[in-house]
């Protein structure tokens, strides 16, 4: 048989992304892109090597026309060519129902004969799938809302910035697949950060925004890469449900420290060698390069190496290295070193059109959902991502002694 050849160009830019600072290398639209033959040993190599974080696959270079129709098991396929060894959805297949206290919950459905895809998105499904009862809003997650007056005329919030992982007992996927079923149409909309940055961002209707790892950590001060290279973040037992009753900050990034997170005594049973401690920066597997990857809201303590032997004392943070286990300070800490990754220049708003497949590297972006939409807008996606045969590898040495 024989594989076409993809063609790969520039993802357009976000309106909001300053050109001369923007990653050149975030994103590519793929044409030539064969759901029955995939490619997918160049989409892999594409992904990882030329340094594209984020795919939009597309069966030729029409902007207006629709994809073709893409059948359920592909999300899956192609999620599954990264990572053959993964066999399970990155929550645990059929999990994310059966825990009614996450947060997770009431955003995710399983589709039935694909349990390792999801259904998300807004409004009542018609034929053969099952309904979503609402897009994921952040009156139901933030600490602070907009108002109904600003809702109802298009002002939105970053729901919830995150990495596709359950960060308890699995390891987070590679690549999260996006299929766009049905797109909600409409005018533009409005996001605010309401941090008193005055910060802002016109977005499309429903977009799901990105931000790349690689340039969080490659804009930070030398004494917040030192500290990042030497750290590691252990994150809660069942994240998911522990962060339960907490709310979140207005950016989306990290939660509030009220002290109403679920007890560790309380959540489902657990065991300690299970909990996952992970790097704050994840290696690329081809380009050896650093992304800061941290889910900041399932974040309960940082474990802190210290400097290496030799390494410039004046001026570093934890120099002697340490623990810092209370949340407060964790989340400072965090929305110090991740809060510039998401600078309205440096995130990537999605223009979805109906039949797109995105691909992204969820080793390498945080990303999240925005908008209002009303009761009667129908948003459908499916959804990816396999738990990984193996958790992301860190810094090597050679690394610590270079940023720290």
């Amino acid at each position: 048989m024989t594989i076409a050849q993809i063609s790969l160009s520039p993802l357009p830019a976000s309106p909001n992304v300053d050109p001369a600072t923007f990653p050149k290398d975030f994103g590519r639209v793929v044409t030539g892109f064969d759901p029955a033959n995939p490619q997918k040993d160049q989409i892999i190599d594409a992904l990882y090597r030329v340094g594209a974080q984020l795919h939009a696959l597309r069966p030729s270079a029409n902007s207006s026309a629709p994809g073709p129709p893409l059948p359920r098991p592909q999300a899956h396929t192609e999620a599954a060519a990264f990572d053959p060894e993964a066999t399970s959805y990155g929550h645990g297949n059929n999990e994310t129902g059966k825990q009614d206290k996450s947060v997770l919950h009431p955003d995710l459905k399983t589709i039935p004969h694909q349990p390792e895809v999801q259904l998300i998105g807004n409004g009542v499904v018609p034929g053969d799938h099952e309904g979503l009862s609402s897009h994921p809003h952040h009156k139901t997650f933030h600490k602070t809302v907009v108002s109904d007056e600003e809702d109802a005329a298009g002002v939105t919030r970053f729901y919830r910035w995150h990495i596709d992982a359950a960060l308890y007992k699995l390891s987070p996927p590679k690549v999260t697949t996006l299929y766009a079923v049905k797109v909600p149409e409409g005018e533009q909309q409005t996001l605010r950060y309401d941090d008193g940055s005055g910060d802002e961002i016109k977005l499309p209707r429903g977009s799901t925004v990105f931000a790349c790892g690689e340039n969080t950590f490659n804009i930070l001060p030398p004494p917040l890469k030192s500290l990042a290279v030497r750290t590691k973040v252990r994150y809660a037992p069942h994240p998911y449900v522990w962060m339960a009753g907490a709310k979140a900050q207005s950016t989306g990034l990290g939660l509030e420290s009220d002290g109403t997170e679920i007890p560790l005594s309380e959540l489902p049973d657990w065991t300690e060698d299970n909990v996952k401690v992970l790097p704050m920066l994840w290696k690329n597997p081809v380009t050896g390069r650093l992304a800061l990857q941290v889910h900041p809201c399932a974040a309960m303590a940082l474990e802190i190496a210290p400097l290496p032997e030799g390494a410039e004392r004046e001026g570093a943070l934890f120099p002697d290295g340490g623990k810092v286990t209370d949340l407060k300070e964790v989340r400072e800490l965090l929305k110090t070193i991740q809060r510039p990754g998401i600078d309205p220049k440096f995130v990537f708003c999605a223009d979805w059109r109906e039949g797109d497949l995105v691909l992204f590297h969820n080793r390498g972006l945080l990303h999240s959902v925005t908008g209002a939409l009303r009761d009667d807008e129908l948003r459908m996606f499916h959804q990816c991502n396999l738990a990984a045969s193996s958790d992301p590898v860190g810094p090597t040495e050679e690394d610590v002694k270079q940023y720290a």
